[in-house]
């Protein structure tokens, strides 16, 4: 009878358990639906179709400039998306941003609107010269005129200044595959290779020699596996392909296991006879690929909008709160935005990614020259769709782009900005009061993102601008991918440590270059630094004692040369774009500049090829605003780095007045990468990046922030009061998350070799 009782019991327990399941699961699919965005009438900033003034050039445009080009018949431009470097080539389209004074009259005081124009880089393979165009005003009726001269001081610039075209390339892989055939034997039995089923795979080593003119590229190879980068076998050849005659192209050098070869043949015979240190084949498994080792069991935390985004895009602007700002995405700097404005007033006028640059170190040749500068690839060039859930958050805003850079045809990459609010998960401030007065003030650190992902090569960069209800804006950058390797040979331990079976991780710097336009209550501003020392002062109440007591120390710096902060000097810690009003206080209203940045020691200056770099000299360097000094680097940077056309230096040798002028600010952060057996498989972003922050420094009377919704106040006794109090009431805001189904398209703009 017990027994029988006991089995009853525990029939109406699991009874039991079943409805109230059944019942939660009918009571949550009851939950009204989260709102997706707010009523547009809600916005506390309203929309501007003058932002359009900076926006990217729309697929129609890209087209209408293309076919206009290949209609001028003086010109030869091939139509072909694998045109040889025999021909004349239509490399790039991209905005051509207008003069920064139209565009203000345009913006502040009803001016006429800038014309729209667009900037065009002709590869001419038959002449061997490069020129640069502008074309306009869209949409029509067209003109070019060449501005070449007016933008490098030079008619043409030299032809191997340019980047490897994906036509190129088609033209060094049928090179490669003779070569190959030539050597199956030796690679077949040193890495496992078999022609069209198990190849290698190149990397190139930039630049490509060491004099101007040079186009003589370390290729380095890697077994065919997904994560190549990690996987070196111990094999490059030094090909010249300088002349625009493919026939023309020469196999200059081989090394093999750390030796080096004249020539292919050279090599047979030496292989063949035994009096080389032989490689042999070990098969491996892919320690690179990033396939989970156990399947997924979960999801990790998710986050949906109670009320709705508080945050709206149209076009090209994002408001949000009470900022307000354009974005693009150049296809050669990548990332950058326009116009930024808090509580109505223009903050800065152009906040954008510049250049990123690596040196790497290595006593095999793939690297031992290896200086790679991104811009002249294209960093936004690489911006593919980015996952949901993964990449940004699943409920983000998803923003389409389109390119035109080595191509035939315009792309569109989808989803390949976001847009998202978040938690940032620690308060922006908050104080808990237990002395004389009870009570907890806070506010959640909500702030407002804009994300781009750049995979360029091995290396992906995660690229954020982040707008703070304190009225701070944040630049910044995570580096993750793959490390670059090499093959382990003696003696290159002194340039990284191993980090898997023969592969040696090498040591490399990253250096990243911001261009910060801040236009602190107009454009005439000035540059202080504060920072502290320490003064010893005698005690008033007892002149004979004294204390070491912190000091302020404030300077007006006046002229480019002195403003301009190596990375190799003591920088005052405060540095300000300031304007000549003062706040309530009596201080200077200002915004600093706070770098966030570990890096490596920059190139010395007496190497040949670090002027092609020089903006990476400076932590931070202040000039007059130009409108012919654009960027810090050029799109040929990285193939002329011995004569380079856009020397950053040459912008503070001139030395001009920096009062009461325009300012730019070029910041520079970074981080040294020492590679380690953590990379593997792959370099995760913690602690791996850097960047500038905006701060309002006396801008305002106090913190702005002050005024959020989502400020929060209590004291004992109204704990459960919603009128300050929000998080006391939030199960009344309870609501089930309306998400679109995941869809992925982002190997529709994969580049294609054939």
């Amino acid at each position: 009878m017990n027994s029988l009782l006991k089995y009853l019991l525990i029939l109406v327990g699991l009874i039991s358990v079943i409805i109230n399941i059944v019942l939660i699961c009918l009571n949550s699919n009851r939950l009204p639906k989260c709102s997706m965005s707010w009523p547009q009438e809600s916005l506390q900033v309203k929309h501007s179709d003058k932002s359009l003034v900076f926006a990217d050039l729309t697929a129609e445009e890209y087209n209408s400039v293309r076919d206009y080009m290949w209609a001028q018949k003086d010109l030869k431009i091939s139509r072909s998306f694998t045109a040889k470097p025999s021909e004349n080539f239509l490399f790039l389209i991209d905005l051509s941003l207008p003069r920064k004074a139209d565009v203000l009259r345009f913006l502040d005081a009803n001016g006429q609107k800038p014309a729209r124009e667009a900037t065009v880089v002709v590869f001419n393979g038959e002449r061997g010269y490069i020129k640069e165009y502008l074309v306009g005003p869209l949409p029509g009726p067209l003109q070019h005129r060449d501005v070449t001269q007016k933008k490098y001081n030079t008619p043409t610039l030299p032809f191997t200044a340019r980047t490897v075209t994906i036509g190129e390339y088609v033209e060094l892989f049928k090179l490669f595959d003779k070569v190959f055939q030539k050597l199956e034997k030796p690679l077949s039995e040193s890495f496992g290779y078999i022609r069209k089923k198990r190849e290698l795979l190149p990397f190139e080593c930039m630049p490509r020699g060491i004099k101007s003119g040079d186009r003589r590229t370390w290729i380095s190879f890697f077994r065919d596996f997904n994560g190549m980068y990690i996987h070196p076998v111990g094999f490059e050849m030094l090909i010249n392909h300088e002349s625009v005659n493919t026939s023309h192209w020469t196999i200059d050098r081989l090394m093999y296991n750390g030796q080096y070869f004249e020539s292919i043949d050279t090599f047979i015979v030496d292989y063949e006879a035994g009096s080389i240190k032989k490689i042999v084949n070990k098969d491996l498994p892919n320690y690179a690929s990033l396939k989970p080792r156990e399947k997924p069991t979960g999801l990790g935390p998710q986050q949906y909008y109670l009320q709705g985004k508080r945050y709206s895009v149209k076009n090209n602007q994002v408001v949000y709160l009470d900022w307000s700002f354009a974005f693009g995405l150049s296809s050669l700097t990548g990332m950058r935005v326009f116009d930024i404005r808090f509580k109505g007033d223009r903050i800065a006028y152009e906040l954008s990614v510049q250049e990123a640059m690596s040196v790497y170190g290595s006593v095999t040749p793939g690297m031992m020259l290896t200086k790679f500068l991104d811009s002249s690839i294209g960093i936004g060039r690489f911006a593919h769709e980015l996952v949901r859930g993964i990449d940004c958050p699943y409920a983000a805003t998803y923003v389409d782009t389109y390119r035109y850079i080595d191509t035939n045809a315009t792309q569109r990459f989808r989803n390949s900005i976001c847009v998202f609010e978040h938690d940032i998960g620690r308060p922006l401030r908050r104080h808990f009061s237990d002395f004389f007065h009870t009570g907890y003030g806070g506010m959640a650190n909500s702030a407002l993102v804009i994300r781009t992902i750049t995979a360029i090569g091995n290396y992906d960069y995660i690229w954020d601008f982040i707008f703070y209800q304190s009225g701070s804006v944040e630049a910044k950058v995570h580096a993750t991918g793959y490390i670059s390797s090499s093959y382990k040979v003696d003696g290159n331990l002194k340039y990284g440590h191993q980090v898997a079976e023969n592969v040696l991780g090498n040591i490399h710097t990253h250096f990243i270059n911001f261009k910060v336009d801040l236009d602190i209550l107009g454009v005439k501003n000035i540059f202080q630094t504060k920072d502290m020392i320490y003064e010893e002062v005698p005690l008033p109440w007892m002149p004979s004692e004294k204390a070491k007591i912190p000091q302020l120390v404030e300077q007006q710096i006046g002229t480019e040369k002195k403003a301009a902060m190596l990375h190799s000097a003591k920088t005052p810690r405060y540095l300000h774009i300031a304007s000549n009003q003062t706040n309530r206080w009596g201080h200077q209203r200002s915004y600093r500049l706070q770098v966030v940045s570990f890096a490596g020691d920059h190139l010395p200056e007496s190497e040949s090829v670090e002027k092609s770099m020089s903006w990476a000299r400076y932590k931070v360097a202040i000039t007059k605003h130009k409108d012919e000094e654009q960027t810090s680097s050029s799109l040929y940077s990285q193939n002329y780095m011995w004569s380079p056309f856009v020397d950053f230096s040459k912008y503070i040798e001139d030395d001009e007045v920096i009062d009461n002028e325009d300012l730019v600010a070029w910041v520079t952060a970074g981080f040294l990468h020492i590679p380690h057996a953590e990379d593997i498989p792959n370099t995760v972003t913690v602690g791996n990046g850097g960047g500038v922050i905006l701060r309002p420094h006396n801008y305002f009377d106090e913190d702005p922030s002050i005024n959020s919704p989502d400020g929060v106040y209590f004291n004992q006794g109204s704990e459960s009061d919603c009128e300050y109090n929000k998080m006391a009431c939030l199960e009344k805001d309870q609501c089930s998350s309306t998400l679109e189904p995941f869809t992925y398209h982002g190997f529709e703009g994969v580049m294609k070799f054939e």
